[in-house]
């Protein structure tokens, strides 16, 4: 056949160039008339009245240029890109498409590539899922996470961020999609907008659960905080199983560790406990220290931390040892052995002041029993709250919680729950001297328990 199958070029058989005069030979005549109706044959119809036998081979074309365009719009087709992948332009701008979605099952540690763009990976473990360069997986790169089975932290190359952080957790249960910007990686925030849902619509303050207690194994050095929840206003936390930390170490992140925002653990001192929550993926801790205050606190060692709430509070003893109490609801406290915070100390008409063994720097509820002796046949003890100002103590007068002596020297015993000032102390006063002991059980440190 005269046309060339690799160029397409079509030359007419020899002989079929005659000159004037010339007879023509019809062989080759016949030869060429026979190639030209195969020829028209085998070209395809513009009306599309019969199809392609064999594979169209067009040419590659460019963006602005298709192998494939259209009349009207010759810049609007498809061509062929680098790489022999197929390209589509419309007006001469190429069109991108998502690569096909591939589902995954992951057991561990993974790193993302390129070739992941449009891929569900699901974890079934507790994974780190590290992240090819940004510049490498390119912009519009996307990468669906499901953590199914336990947390996944998501850590970009290098000092690149996520959603403007170091890492970010997947917890178990919830999923992420992540998108590359060509320099650093963002997600879709639904799992942040479910996670902090609570503290943008909710206000209040309260504590459910967390009760805190001496650790079994450790209970002089090590506090234990039960399950449970607290809010302060808009922002909240939870644990979902028990936590400790530890008054013989600095502050550091987990259960177990040292809990202290700053110095050493100190003798006869008070530790009020903070409920932490950490910023990346608003998992529970807890700080302790010695400020009644969130504001005191030191934040040093609590870069990437919420402080939300006080939920309660540890004394040391002489040794510098937690004392061991038992944490009731309501924000209750009983020493397991009561403290004798007065020993047949002197009372008198004079109003004094009585310091107890109870946290410092805020107002709580002592749980007091007091025995009283004075030489006196008749009197009166009285201890009170500090904020009641100088009180008297005797039938007719303020009366008392413990007495009236009808016989001299002999001994008279009450017990009352009074409320301290900020520096530890009651007030103590009585209708004549005499002596006083007072065992201090407890005290109430409110910090928003219902139950």
């Amino acid at each position: 056949m005269p046309r060339n199958p690799s160029t397409g070029v079509y030359s007419k058989p020899a002989g079929t160039s005659p000159s004037i005069g010339q007879i023509i030979d019809p062989v080759p005549w016949n030869a060429l008339t026979t190639d030209l109706g195969n020829e028209i044959t085998n070209s395809l119809p513009r009306d599309g009245s019969a199809p392609m036998t064999a594979p169209l081979k067009l040419a590659g074309g460019t963006v602005s240029a298709p192998g494939i365009g259209f009349a009207s719009t010759p810049q609007t087709g498809v061509y062929l890109k680098g790489g022999g992948l197929l390209g589509f332009t419309q007006n001469g701008v190429d069109v991108a498409f998502d690569n096909d979605l591939v589902y995954a099952t992951k057991t561990g540690d993974y790193t993302a590539l390129a070739a992941d763009d449009n891929a569900v990976h699901r974890f079934t473990a507790a994974a780190t899922l590290t992240l090819t360069a940004a510049a490498t997986l390119g912009s519009g790169w996307h990468y669906v996470v499901i953590a199914d089975g336990a947390d996944v932290t998501i850590d970009p190359s290098g000092a690149e961020t996520i959603d403007g952080a170091a890492t970010l957790v997947v917890p178990n249960g919830y999923s992420t999609t992540i998108v590359c910007s060509g320099s650093a990686f963002f997600t879709n925030k639904l799992m942040t907008k479910i996670l902090t849902k609570a503290d943008s619509t909710a206000v209040g303050s309260f504590i459910d659960g967390l009760l805190l207690s001496n650790n079994t194994g450790a209970p002089t050095t090590h506090v234990d905080f039960a399950a449970g929840s607290a809010r302060a206003g808009s922002s909240f936390v939870s644990s979902a199983a028990s936590f400790t930390k530890r008054v013989t170490g600095t502050w550091a992140v987990g259960t177990g560790n040292g809990g202290l925002d700053a110095g050493a653990v100190a003798a006869n001192a008070t530790y009020f406990a903070y409920a932490l929550r950490k910023d990346a993926d608003l998992s529970f801790d807890v700080v302790l220290s010695t400020s009644a205050t969130i504001g005191g606190v030191t934040t040093t060692l609590l870069t990437g931390f919420t402080l939300v709430k006080c939920i309660g509070v540890v004394l040391t003893d002489a040794s510098s040892l937690i004392r061991a109490f038992v944490m009731y609801p309501k924000d209750e406290y009983t020493f397991v052995t009561p403290v004798k915070d007065a020993v047949s100390a002197a009372i008198s008409t004079t109003s004094a002041l009585l310091a107890l063994t109870v946290p410092n720097g805020v107002k709580v509820k002592a749980k007091l029993r007091i025995q009283f002796t004075s030489s006196a046949t008749t009197n009166a003890a009285l201890i009170h709250d500090p904020a009641q100002g100088t009180l008297t103590a005797g039938i007719g007068n303020d009366g008392g919680i413990a007495g009236a002596i009808q016989a001299a020297s002999n001994y008279a015993i009450g017990s009352g729950d009074i409320w301290t000032n900020t520096s530890k102390q009651v007030r103590q006063v009585s209708g004549a001297a005499g002596n006083i002991w007072v065992w201090t059980d407890g005290f109430h440190f409110p910090c928003g328990r219902n139950a």
